[in-house]
């Protein structure tokens, strides 16, 4: 976004729209998760939404790869601070309570559907993302006749697990909880 394309009410207006369908389903799904309410989600929303504008009309604006992304990331922690605020004074019940890091919940919901895509998937994927193997390697070490079908191999695997993602009508913000 350039400072020129909101000069005028009805751009802006046109602009904020066009955010407000991409960005509040998610946002409105995490508050949900997150046990608020919809007005909640909206004022969250809303918040988030106004420091967006303000950092993208900024005179040294932050490089923003994804609106969506970007607002999310806002509202969690708009989210987290009203929760903390709001639940300051409470005392804990006498409860079990079990604390996963949010970045666990997201491992478990990701290598869950890389699973599906069948064990030498997962080892191939793990290959090149996680061990960063170059690729002579990992065509040597599956077997593959060469870069190429090494590269293809991969391709493949990942097609797999995002076919699975779209059977289940997942987008991002399924994973980042």
């Amino acid at each position: 976004m350039n400072n020129h394309s909101l000069s005028t009410v009805k751009q802006r207006e046109a602009f904020f729209w066009a955010i407000y369908k991409k960005a509040f389903p998610i946002v409105a799904r995490y508050v949900a998760r997150m046990g608020g309410s919809l007005e909640e989600a909206q004022d969250i929303f809303q918040d988030s939404l106004v420091i967006y504008y303000e950092k993208a009309v900024s005179t040294q604006p932050e490089i923003i790869i994804s609106e969506k992304a970007y607002l999310m990331g806002i509202a969690k922690r708009l989210w987290l601070q009203r929760f903390k605020a709001s639940n300051k004074n409470q005392p804990l019940n006498d409860q079990n309570i079990e604390v996963v890091p949010e970045e666990q919940l997201a491992t478990e919901k990701i290598l869950h559907y890389l699973e599906t895509a069948g064990k030498k998937c997962m080892e191939l994927l793990k290959a090149y993302y996680y061990d960063h193997l170059p690729v002579d390697n990992v065509a040597a070490l599956f077997g593959y006749s060469g870069k190429h079908s090494a590269t293809v191999a991969k391709y493949k695997c990942l097609e797999k697990v995002r076919e699975t993602i779209k059977q289940h009508s997942l987008n991002y913000a399924d994973f980042i909880e």
